[in-house]
């Protein structure tokens, strides 16, 4: 089976790509099991020298849940309530890595996924089971001046 690329926003700090400070993260579907994203962090995103820090893996991971419930319907559009990670080794900046999600139970208004970051190798840098519930209204409405930008952009575009 062949991924498909999900569509991206304009301005996400991680998937937005006219966000010059964004990662411009791209996601692909695997089927209804799950989504998967390449990403390097840079250098500028760092904790510690080399390693990224925890906030911006937590972003990764937030992101990467809300997109496990997208998985044929990329207008559900779901917001964090909770937000649980667990580091279990240093994610490295400047180098590869795999993020993995998928949904664990969609509901009208609650929903539960797990996201995860691995080295390329396949160990496991963090984890995360998120709770979204249904975007508030007033976003929603917010969102529909950006709608046009809520699309797949071409591979080469960023």
């Amino acid at each position: 089976m062949r991924a498909s690329l999900q569509p991206n926003s304009r301005m996400c700090f991680v998937c937005g790509m006219q966000n010059p400070a964004g990662l411009k993260v791209r996601f692909y579907e695997e089927g209804a099991d799950g989504v998967r994203a390449e990403v390097v962090i840079p250098e500028v995103y760092q904790g510690y020298p080399g390693v990224a820090h925890g906030g911006i893996v937590a972003a990764l991971l937030d992101e990467a849940a809300g997109r496990a419930l997208m998985i044929g319907d990329p207008m559900r559009f779901m917001v964090t309530a909770q937000l649980r990670v667990r580091y279990h080794r240093p994610a490295p900046t400047g180098q590869p890595l795999v993020l993995t999600a998928r949904p664990l139970r969609i509901g009208s208004r609650v929903a539960r996924a797990q996201a995860a970051l691995h080295l390329h190798d396949g160990t496991l840098c963090a984890e995360a089971e998120a709770i979204l519930v249904r975007v508030p209204a007033e976003i929603q409405a917010a969102f529909e001046a950006e709608r046009p930008f809520w699309r797949v952009y071409p591979e080469e575009s960023g």
